[in-house]
Parts: structure tokens; sequence; C-alpha cells
């Protein structure tokens, strides 16, 4: 009988698992939030629901009233209550990443500790309840900090550089009224943005793609370009060495993304890495390998959760660079395809049949080859004359700004 793997979240990542799915002989089933969404367009079995709501979820492992029960339950982002995924786990279906996983990427200040307590490479930080707290941290890391909320920020969103406490005086008003716990960090002087993408799988095994770098722009990823350009292979061997320390020490299965900064060294030293941000599902730094790994997150993300053995993440051209593209000018971003393909026959665009808003990710292109600034080159072209920029410029921060 076929194997059935269950996903909460109807986004671009559940869309992109199905082209794995299908050459596996898999069947996704995907609760999506909306009959438009980006995976309903494309999964067969996409029943609508809530995510937080536990019948939703439980009827999606169950199979509703005819379908077969599920294999395992994953996700394609962390917004699950740990008492649903308790509930399914109960019926004897696993959950993964688990529960007690999970939690580390769905609040900060969980994370945070945890890490400390792994020995993980972080920046100073602290919970800071009221405004006398973040004053004290303030003073303590040379008067500016940077304010997340501890739940419920992406993609730029909850988190605020600053140097006072009144610039989040509404956050400890909301967190007052029963909001998200903030937490402090140190402003880390980073020279560049790194993630590291692996997978894991129950039985132990663990395979990492190299190291990436990351650029971003108004808060969002812009651009990965893999392997990391010019990155120190000790620096690059720790990155992969912190990563893995997490996924083992968190007992992480499936796919894990650590996002960290590299910092330069004093004296003239070597640089370090520090640990930003996780996520426990395929992630945008790890798009690049649908085109560039032999085998990509999302095929690998699929073997891990079912305790498969993991595919080689070896890439497959010297250089990969991703674009996304954020926002559009254009009515559908589907008038530029003659464009774009006629322009450049490498160029490979992946549109996840979003409606366009500034700033959303609408889609991603990716090229290949041994020439890093034609590669980078190449994607930026393609990326932006789909959002509308004919002349192939690379649009501004205001234009591609989160609305």
């Amino acid at each position: 009988m076929t194997l059935v793997v269950a996903v909460v979240g109807g986004g671009q990542l559940a869309r992109m698992m199905t082209p794995a799915a299908t050459a596996l002989g898999l069947r996704l089933r995907v609760l999506v939030e909306a009959p438009a969404a980006s995976a309903a367009q494309v999964v067969v079995d996409a029943p609508v629901g809530a995510p937080r709501t536990a019948a939703d979820v439980l009827d999606l492992v169950g199979g509703g009233a005819d379908g077969p029960r599920a294999d395992v339950l994953t996700f394609e982002h962390e917004h699950i209550p740990a008492d649903v995924l308790d509930r399914v786990r109960a019926m004897g279906v696993p959950v993964r990443p688990s529960p007690e996983a999970l939690v580390h990427a769905q609040d900060k200040l969980v994370m945070r500790a945890r890490l400390t307590e792994l020995g993980v490479p972080c920046p100073r930080w602290a919970p800071v309840p009221d405004a006398a707290a973040l004053a004290a941290f303030l003073a303590e890391v040379g008067g500016r900090a940077v304010v997340k909320t501890a739940r419920g920020g992406y993609d730029g969103k909850g988190v605020r550089v600053v140097t006072s406490a009144d610039e989040v005086a509404d956050w400890f008003v909301a967190a007052a009224d029963g909001g998200p716990e903030l937490l402090a960090e140190e402003a880390v002087p980073f020279s560049r943005e790194l993630a590291v993408l692996l997978a894991r799988r129950p039985s132990g095994e663990v395979r990492a793609w190299p190291v990436v770098e990351t650029v971003q722009r108004g808060g969002v990823c812009a651009e990965v370009v893999a392997p990391a350009p010019d990155l120190d292979p000790a620096v690059a061997e720790a990155a992969v060495a912190a990563a893995t320390r997490i996924a083992e020490g968190l007992d992480v299965t499936g796919v894990l993304a650590v996002e960290m900064f590299e910092v330069p060294g004093t004296e003239g030293g070597p640089s370090r890495v520090l640990v930003n941000e996780l996520a426990m599902r395929p992630h945008n730094s790890g798009h690049w390998t649908l085109d560039g790994a032999v085998t990509s997150q999302f095929e690998q993300h699929l073997r891990a959760v079912l305790d498969l053995p993991l595919g080689d993440p070896s890439p497959r051209a010297r250089w990969s660079v991703m674009a996304n593209v954020l926002g559009s000018t254009r009515e559908r971003l589907t008038d530029a395809l003659h464009e774009v393909l006629a322009a450049d026959h490498g160029a490979r665009v992946h549109l996840y049949g979003k409606e366009i808003r500034p700033g959303r990710k609408l889609g991603h292109v990716t090229v290949v080859g041994d020439d890093l600034a034609d590669v980078r080159a190449r994607a930026r072209a393609a990326a932006a004359t789909l959002q509308g920029f004919s002349d192939g410029a690379a649009p501004s921060d205001a234009a591609t700004a989160q609305v």
C-alpha cells in the first residue's frame, strides 16, 4: 500500500514536496488554509482546515471518512499547538519533528536556553519581561540590541533593533495582555549571514548540504549562494558541527535549517559563527537544492520523516545562486515567462501560484554554473524580470519591502 505523508500547511514548501513525493511513489495529504492555496493547486488530496484546530489536523492524519491513515505527520511551518500533536501521536501516528523538538523552533526563549545548555555558540541574550530588564541588557551590550518576540515572528516581523526600551513599549503592553514574551540579543557586528541545511532521520543518520551565504533585503531573504564564497574551510566545518550538535541535541527529524552570523575574528584571527535562528522544515535557504544538488531538500525531508536512507547532498555544479521573486508590478507572473526563458535557457523558474502582493515570496529562480559572477547576474536578472523590472536591474529595498 502507498505510504501517506500528511503535511500541515498549504504554502509553497508543501507545493514543492510534490514532485519528490511523486517520484518516490508517496501520497501527500496536505492541510491547506484555503482552496486556492499554493499547495492546493497541485496536490490532489488537500483538505481545507486550520492548523490550530485539532479536529482538522486529526482528520488530516486519519484520512477522513474513507482515506487511508497517514504513516507520518510533518509540517511546512511551525505554528501547530503541542497538544494537537500529542493527540496525533496518541493515534499511533509518528510526528516528525516531534513536539519536544519543534518547540525550539516555535519559542525563541526555549531555543536560546537549550542551545546555551548544548554549548552552541550564540549571541549574548536575555529574557526581557519588562522595560527595566531591557534597559539593563542594553547597558550590558553597549546600548544597542535586537529585541524579538519569542513566538510568531518571521521574515523580519517580530524583530526590532533598539537603543531604548521605549522603542518596544507597545510589545511590553501586548506581553502583559497575554501576547508573546520578549527576548533581547546583542546586535552582532557580523560580516555576512550563513545557513547550514541538514537532514536527520530517526535512526540517527545525518546528511548536510554545503554551507551557503544568504543575502537579506528588507528583512527577507533575497538571494542564496551555494556554497558560501571564500568561506574558510575551518569556519564551514564549525558551522556544520554546530548544526549537527543542534540536530542531535534536540532530536530533530527531517530537514533542519540553522541560520548563522559570520563574525570577523579579533586582531586578524579567524572568523567564527553564531547561531541566529532555527527552522525544522524545508527552508528558503535550501531552495537552490532543487536544481543544484543531487538530492533536494524536499526529497530529503520526505526520506527523513519516513526513516528512509538519506540521499546524496552533493552539489551538481560549482556554483548555484537562488534569487527570490519578492513581489511584482505585473498582474500575472506567467506573462513574463517567455521573456525570462528566451533570455536565459539555463534559468530554472519556480512559481508558487500566489496572489501578488508587495514583498511577498512569489517564486524563485536558480542558475548554476562555473562562474559565480555570471551565475549571480543571471539569477538576479531573471528574478527582476519576473518582478516587472524589464531592464534586469535588481530591485531596491523599497520595491521589495514587505507590507
